[in-house]
């Protein structure tokens, strides 16, 4: 990754596929899990909300991270964890504007003391995100609720759509 505006872009569809699955949480199911001590939906929420504000950006400003956690102290009920999860998203985008092509390759210290080039930790913000969106989508799966295909169509689509039969 060289170009943080392309990176930028990229980041914004994530987010985009995010959001779409995030709005489908019920708000009565917000604080469900299906395992007590596990993260609750309003957690996962919260959590990428503050991991990529106090974490990762942060880390791209290449300070410590201040990463508060993710329970209810930060925002609680369906209206303020949602308005949450962008306002932490927006405050974020600022910060990683700021950035310049040169900065990509400077290297950064993460919370575990690895120091690695900001391109490198600024992919791994997005797989840190990926993998709690599928968390939620299996949540909601587990409560039934319906979700969108996550690239317009359905597995089930797709097959019915594929030419040749094995």
């Amino acid at each position: 990754m060289a170009d943080i505006n392309t990176f930028l872009q990229y980041f914004e569809r994530v987010r985009h596929r995010t959001r779409r699955v995030v709005k489908c949480i019920p708000p009565d199911k917000l604080e469900w899990t299906y395992q007590e001590g596990k993260f609750t939906l309003g957690d996962l929420v919260r959590h990428l909300a503050t991991i990529e504000r106090y974490m990762f950006a942060e880390n791209a400003q290449f300070k410590p991270s201040l990463y508060p956690g993710c329970g209810r102290d930060l925002a609680d009920g369906y209206d303020a964890v949602m308005a949450f999860f962008e306002e932490k998203h927006e405050e974020s985008m600022a910060i990683f504007r700021q950035l310049t092509n040169e900065d990509l390759e400077k290297r950064t210290e993460t919370p575990g003391g690895a120091k690695l080039r900001l391109w490198k930790w600024l992919r791994l913000m997005a797989e840190h995100e990926i993998h709690h969106r599928g968390q939620i989508y299996m949540y909601l799966g587990m409560l039934g609720v319906e979700t969108p295909p996550l690239y317009g169509l359905t597995a089930e689509e797709v097959q019915e759509r594929s030419r040749g039969k094995f």
